[in-house]
């Protein structure tokens, strides 16, 4: 348990002395926030929503894809 204590600490110590990097984190995020909500919103619609109106047909129509045989 001591060694994730210092685990702990060597990261809190690092990113509490950054200068630069915290600016740089700041960018990383805001690219993955644009990456995972804004993209997924206009590339990748919900379709068993827009073809299926109840949940028991997605369910079926899910299993039946994943079960179905090549």
């Amino acid at each position: 348990m001591q060694w994730l204590r210092k685990v702990f600490f060597l990261y809190y110590d690092g990113f509490r002395s950054m200068t630069i990097g915290k600016k740089l984190w700041l960018i990383i995020f805001i690219k993955l926030f644009i990456i995972f909500a804004v993209l997924k919103l206009f590339f990748f619609p919900d379709l068993l929503k827009k073809n299926f109106s109840t949940d028991e047909e997605r369910g079926n129509y899910v299993i039946e894809q994943l079960t179905q045989t090549k």
